[in-house]
């Protein structure tokens, strides 16, 4: 997957008038730029259901997919550790009725283990410009308020300085026996972030959260975008 892929999944957003790309979307943006994301497919109905869930395996999450709702877990559109066909089909139709109208789908994910998370994206300021934050994630991520903001563009002891500067930085390292996080995977995806914001001055914010450390190694597993 090249850089092209996000100018056109952003351009296709334009287009259509709309100023928030789906998870889906921001995630296929941010895999182009080579953040690593969750495996994940796109489904319409109950028999794609099936079919995806049995390829993913399981456990899995089944998550509402629309650019028109940006809070899943309010709502109750996320299902975690679904460990058959059968949950997968009873959260498919819960989610669905969830709808409420909007337009959407369903998006089957693998569901990744770890149980450190972390928070990163990116803001445009009207003063400084587009700027890269990182810190402790999850959904107590506004409540802690432990993050770090850098200028964009990032050199790589930029982006390690940022990990040092978050109050919670020791769950960085081999806590209860859980592997330290992979600090350079983590710099080169600030640094992607930080470059992605710079290439695509159309998007106003980048919100990628949670990131799941797993043995390690961190994925996004769910992402935000916003345009202007």
């Amino acid at each position: 997957m090249s850089e092209e892929t996000a100018v056109r999944i952003i351009a296709d957003a334009l287009g259509a008038g709309r100023k928030t790309l789906s998870e889906y979307d921001a995630k296929q943006v941010l895999a182009s730029y080579g953040i690593p994301v969750t495996r994940e497919f796109l489904v319409e109905n109950r028999n794609d259901m099936v079919k995806a869930a049995d390829r993913m395996g399981y456990p899995l999450v089944v998550k509402g997919c629309s650019p028109d709702i940006a809070h899943k877990t309010e709502k109750g559109m996320v299902r975690v550790d679904v460990r058959s066909r059968e949950e997968a089909l009873e959260a498919f139709d819960a989610i669905m009725a969830r709808m409420n109208g909007a337009s959407g789908r369903v998006l089957v994910q693998e569901m990744i283990q770890g149980r450190r998370e972390l928070v990163m994206g990116l803001t445009r300021d009207d003063q400084f410009g587009p700027c890269v934050m990182f810190g402790l994630g999850g959904i107590f991520t506004e409540i802690l308020k432990d993050v770090s903001f850098r200028r964009v563009p990032l050199e790589r002891q930029d982006a390690l300085g940022m990990m040092e500067e978050i109050k919670g930085h020791g769950i960085l390292g081999p806590v209860r026996g859980m592997e330290p996080a992979d600090k350079d995977k983590l710099a080169d995806m600030l640094i992607r972030v930080g470059r992605l914001g710079l290439e695509n001055r159309v998007i106003r914010e980048v919100d990628i959260n949670p990131i799941i450390l797993s043995r390690g190694a961190p994925v996004a597993v769910d992402a935000l975008i916003v345009l202007k």
